[in-house]
């Protein structure tokens, strides 16, 4: 068995990058980009007004007005000392104008404008050519996540299409036979959750799934063995269940009779000791544990990261920070635990520590605090490692 720290190592030496697409700009939310983005143009594109007003030049104290300049239009011609031009918001500023005074501030009497009050300086509210970003300008990194701020960002450079990483494909594979099925309940049977879980977890991420949700296999091997390689068409397989020690835990077993290499099986962590990671025909295959909480858990800390990282994200981990303990704590044993908390008035508590089958607790948290091994103790105000959820 190893630690978590060297099962993240293993788990990232063995990334493969996935392939690139041109994808428009209204359908790029949440991809990661495939290559630097560079601006063609400067923003703003010309001098803009900032406000409506009067575009004025020379300092006046009158300005004779010859000619109103909406959004969109163009003057044509250079304003001379003395004469102003009506402006509005986002307007071209006329060459010649040293500055823009606002409408609130200018008075109209008898076909000249004066201001009220203080001249404005020059360069008043005008929004220079190119003050935000210049023609050729790095705008964005290659593996950075498109949210909606970047999306506008590159759209008012003028681009309409990007190079961005396909979204990968992940198959789940649900193992045994102790589940509810359609005929209704059964005395000794349970309803399963983890297919639907990660499948609405991939889904979030825009992770491209099976139209009709997880193969099912029972405790049999063979039927085993054929859902797996029908999830094996995908870019990752996942399977729930059936990777611990019993003799019904058939995953590890059923791989290796299929040509399978076995990475790690088995990490020094609660909850989620039973993860196996496996390359089969060089694609990764995720056997985790069939406990709800320890499936949820094990995706957010090693499958997600896996996820992004193959997208070229250049920091795939969660948002981590080191926060002090908002109360004490002892752990017992000698593994890892990744504990449900939430972060309040920057100090970290810890939710009830649930069994590996109780998912309540992280409906509640925010984050994971960390407490690694070589730790068994921490007081008050002892400093934590925090994993931010992808809420």
């Amino acid at each position: 068995m190893i630690g978590v720290e060297e099962a993240k190592r293993i788990l990232m030496a063995h990334v493969r990058p996935l392939p690139f697409t041109p994808l428009e700009l209204d359908l790029a939310q949440d991809h990661h980009l495939a290559a630097d983005v560079q601006s063609t143009v400067p923003h703003p594109l010309f001098d803009m007004s900032a406000v409506d007003g009067w575009a004025l030049c020379g300092a006046g104290p009158e300005w004779t007005p010859v000619a109103e300049v909406a959004a969109g239009q163009v003057m044509g011609r250079a304003l001379e000392p003395g004469e102003c031009a009506r402006i509005f918001t986002g307007a071209q500023v006329p060459a010649g104008a040293d500055r823009v005074l606002m409408q609130e501030d200018a008075v109209l009497e008898q076909g000249r404008v004066r201001c009220s009050g203080d001249l404005p300086p020059q360069g008043a509210h005008i929004r220079r050519k190119g003050e935000q970003f210049t023609e050729g300008e790095l705008l964005a990194r290659a593996g950075d996540r498109l949210d909606p701020a970047l999306i506008g960002l590159l759209a008012s450079a003028g681009l309409e299409e990007l190079e961005v990483i396909f979204k990968p494909w992940v198959a789940i594979v649900r193992t045994g036979g102790e589940f509810i099925d359609d005929s209704g309940p059964a005395e000794g049977r349970i309803f399963s959750s983890n297919e639907w879980m990660l499948l609405a977890a991939l889904r979030k991420e825009l992770c491209e799934t099976d139209d009709d949700g997880a193969f099912i296999a029972e405790d049999d091997d063979a039927d085993l063995e054929n859902a797996i390689t029908q999830a094996a068409e995908a870019d990752i397989v996942i399977t729930t269940g059936g990777v611990s020690v019993g003799a019904h835990d058939r995953v590890e077993a059923v791989l290796r009779k299929m040509g399978a290499e076995i990475l790690f099986h088995g990490v020094a962590q609660k909850p989620g000791k039973p993860m196996l990671l496996a390359l089969l025909g060089g694609k990764p295959v995720f056997g985790l544990p069939g406990n709800p909480r320890a499936a949820m858990i094990l995706f957010w800390e090693y499958i997600l990261p896996f996820l992004r990282a193959m997208q070229g994200a250049p920091d795939p981990w969660p948002r981590t920070e080191r926060l002090p303990l908002g109360h004490g704590v002892e752990l017992k044993g000698g593994r890892a635990e990744f504990r449900a908390a939430r972060v309040e008035g920057g100090r970290v508590r810890l939710l009830a520590d649930e069994g590996s089958h109780m998912l309540r607790s992280l409906t509640a948290a925010d984050a994971l605090a960390y407490l690694p091994a070589h730790q068994r103790a921490w007081r008050e105000g002892d400093p934590v490692e925090v994993h931010f959820l992808p809420r």
